[in-house]
């Protein structure tokens, strides 16, 4: 993520697993081997990402919705805007806000595809603003860089940083954020560990025993990385559980740097099938095409979807780990709305997980539809929700900055 991470992000040292001698699904959770690999510090990352469009417009944006002018922007991450994820879930909520309160709204894709650079995105945001955008909403950290610039030269625009932290007016050389928090921006994030937890445990408790992840972002991506480890210690309990010692793992980041879908990615975990694995964790964007291509082609193989239930997109997704994208910007745009953005929102990140859902535990971090996944009940579930929810189980999500399994 080249650094642009929060300032006060940390990496603290855990005791390993229980599971970790006995050859079990297992997790460190410091700066040593993770996942049967090890960690590794990267000094600084380029980031590209492939943006599927169908057409450009003259200035290299393509928008739809709303006519030319619309007050509710949203300028998406690298993928397609139906994405079937995370470009979606955030562009539903802003849709579903506005078309029931009867507001404009469109969208912006940065141009130059793979090839998008800040300048890119600060245009996609500039030409928000030139449309009479009075709220921008954007997913990704990868736009932080280029929602800084627009927020600090149009002090009267709101911007919604989805997976994002408490951005300031100014950043070191690494993009480290230095400064004083802007006030008219705010954050939302998630306790994605919470989410990979659930499916971790899931899948285990629910029969499988050799088990597969592959997520985006190069080891750099925040969220990914809190799945990635919320999965491992979720595997671990149920694996505690059942009393297995014969859980294994295979976890990579080398294919999803940019998030997108690729023959290299299909053909590894095409071969991680033939060798047995059982179920695959696709985490990261259009990086789920690549599994679900694998996944059909195998006999038997599955996947855990991520960050919306993906169960509708292949017979295969026996569950997803899922985040209540679409509910959170509904509700910041409401709160906007109600000209609470000052008290409630303004220069501040709202990180969400089972205690914010309430009641709704689907709210905002959960599990999609499991019921292909036998084994794993209901009541399991929410009993499972429920420990997380008191904390009686607290899932880590004290990931370091910049991870990656190099083999596996």
């Amino acid at each position: 993520m080249a650094a642009l991470v929060p300032s006060d992000h940390k990496t603290e040292a855990h005791p390993p697993s229980p599971l970790s001698e006995n050859g079990a699904f297992f997790l460190r959770l410091k700066r040593v081997p993770f996942l049967d690999s090890y960690l590794k510090r990267r000094k600084s990352m380029k980031k590209s990402f492939l943006m599927l469009v169908v057409a450009l417009s003259s200035v290299g944006l393509v928008g739809c919705k709303g006519g030319s002018e619309a007050e509710i922007a949203v300028v998406t991450d690298v993928g397609q805007l139906r994405d079937g994820g995370f470009n979606q879930g955030t562009y539903e909520g802003a849709k579903g806000y506005a078309e029931a309160n009867k507001k404009t709204y469109q969208y912006y894709a940065p141009a130059n595809g793979s090839n998008a650079t800040d300048d890119d995105r600060i245009a996609a945001r500039e030409l928000a603003v030139k449309n009479k955008a009075k709220v921008i909403v954007a997913p990704g950290y990868l736009q932080a860089a280029a929602r800084r610039k627009v927020a600090k030269e149009n002090p009267d625009v709101k911007f919604i940083f989805v997976d994002g932290w408490t951005l300031t007016d100014s950043a070191d050389a690494k993009g480290n954020d230095n400064g004083e928090a802007l006030k008219n921006v705010t954050a939302i994030t998630y306790k994605e560990q919470e989410a990979g937890y659930r499916a971790g445990y899931a899948v285990v408790k629910g029969g499988y025993k050799q088990l597969g992840g592959t997520f985006g972002g190069g080891g750099a991506n925040p969220a990914c990385n809190r799945y990635a480890y919320g999965f491992a210690q979720g595997a671990n309990e149920a694996a505690k559980e059942r009393n297995l010692t014969d859980v294994s793992r295979k976890v990579s980041f080398e294919y999803g740097e940019n998030f997108t879908a690729s023959t290299s990615l299909q053909t590894q975990i095409s071969g991680w099938y033939s060798a047995g694995t059982q179920v695959v964790f696709a985490c990261g964007g259009s990086m789920f095409q690549s599994v679900k291509a694998a996944a059909e082609a195998s006999q038997s193989g599955k996947i855990v979807g991520v960050d919306v239930d993906q169960a509708p997109l292949s017979e295969r997704v026996i569950t997803s780990a899922t985040k209540g994208l679409s509910t959170s910007v509904e509700l910041a745009l409401t709160e906007f709305y109600s000209n609470e953005w000052d008290t409630k929102l303004g220069g501040k990140t709202q990180t969400l997980g089972a205690v914010e859902g309430g009641a709704s535990e689907q709210k905002y971090v959960g599990l999609g539809d499991f019921s292909r996944l036998s084994g794993f009940t209901s009541t399991d579930y929410s009993t499972l929700f429920d420990k997380i929810a008191k904390g009686e189980i607290v899932p880590d999500g004290n990931t370091p900055d910049d991870c990656k399994v190099d083999s596996v």
